[in-house]
């Protein structure tokens, strides 16, 4: 088996080995959704630092679908110049770059909340939770210019240079919501069996897929909601199986995020669910949660637990963890010139 140093590849693109910064919102983008130098600078260091991937944080379709005022945004043409220059320094180090599009449904920002001009939008009029605003339960018209809204951001992501597009269909967000029949309610051709629930997510990878040509497409998901009546680990196989027909690439498997009950959290605590949609779905998985050491990240790539390891926390911690992570192994990264005195 291959260990975390060695190459993946994915639909014509090779990553240098398997490590992945995990999607993390920076908070730090203007209201109008630009990227800002620090993006530039996060980015950059872990580029710097021999990480194979990185995955841009949470960037919002809509104005509405942002998570928070000062989330990065492909809802606009203006918003592509300031990603392409993060884009185009991280691959210059030697990465590739992917960006995850997103709507952050029931939970983004809203009017009721104090946060924005309108209200929330979900697949049904049910809040998170009690004290959160009421949202707006989509109609079919507005479902399908949701689909034609990730479509363009795809089309910009495309412009903007990067390698890899992520969907956005974990932690309660709108796609989740679909998924979720503790979220979705609708009696529509959206709701109700798996297949319905599963319409937008479909349609919206494959409306992605249209613009994005032969890269890799992947998608993040919430293995389990951790609720009784919610999606939980076997229903998410069913869900890869369709997931890998409709042209996904890889699924990035986290958990959680539609209720707010959420478990208590360990080290490698979710590498089990990546580990069983790898081999039950026949598809691709990226393994998160709290990894930290050398020797897990090894653990999970050489035994064939996941084809990827995203680090989230300690890649804030330490923009460089892959360097002497290689070391440890027996083998080596390429260092900047500009570092070698360190090396």
């Amino acid at each position: 088996m291959p260990g975390l140093f060695d190459p993946l590849p994915l639909r014509g693109l090779t990553l240098k080995n398997r490590v992945m910064m995990s999607p993390m919102i920076q908070v730090s983008a203007g209201e109008d959704g630009r990227a800002t130098d620090w993006h530039l600078v996060h980015y950059g260091s872990r580029a710097v630092g021999g990480a194979a991937l990185l995955m841009v944080e949470a960037t919002a379709v809509t104005p509405e679908g942002r998570i928070t005022t000062e989330d990065l945004g492909l809802w606009s043409d203006a918003q592509v110049e300031g990603l392409a220059r993060v884009a185009s320094f991280c691959r210059s180090q030697g990465a590739k770059i992917g960006i995850q599009l997103a709507h952050a449904g029931r939970k983004a920002w809203s009017r009721e909340r104090g946060l924005g001009p309108q209200g929330a939008v979900a697949p049904s009029a049910l809040p998170f939770e009690a004290d959160w605003p009421t949202p707006h339960e989509l109609s079919p018209a507005e479902i399908e210019g949701l689909v034609v809204a990730f479509r363009r951001a795809a089309e910009r992501a495309l412009k903007a240079g990067f390698d890899v597009v992520e969907m956005h269909a974990a932690h309660g967000y709108l796609l989740n919501e679909f998924l979720s029949p503790l979220a979705n309610r609708r009696v529509d051709a959206f709701g109700g069996s798996l297949d319905n629930r599963l319409r937008l997510p479909l349609a919206v990878v494959a409306s992605v897929r249209e613009v994005w040509g032969q890269r890799p497409l992947f998608v993040r998901v919430s293995a389990t909601d951790y609720a009784a009546g919610g999606i939980d680990l076997a229903r998410m196989v069913e869900i890869a199986r369709a997931l890998r027909e409709a042209g996904v690439d890889l699924l990035d498997v986290s958990s959680g995020g539609v209720t707010p009950e959420q478990p208590a959290s360990w080290p490698g605590y979710q590498i089990p669910f990546a580990e069983t949609i790898r081999r039950e779905a026949g598809l691709p998985t990226a393994a998160v949660g709290l990894i930290t050491t050398t020797t897990m990240a090894e653990e999970v790539v050489r035994n064939g637990r996941a084809d990827l390891v995203v680090l989230g926390r300690e890649l804030l911690r330490n923009p460089y963890w892959p360097l002497p992570a290689a070391r440890s192994l027996g083998g080596d990264l390429p260092w900047p010139h500009q570092y070698e005195r360190a090396r």
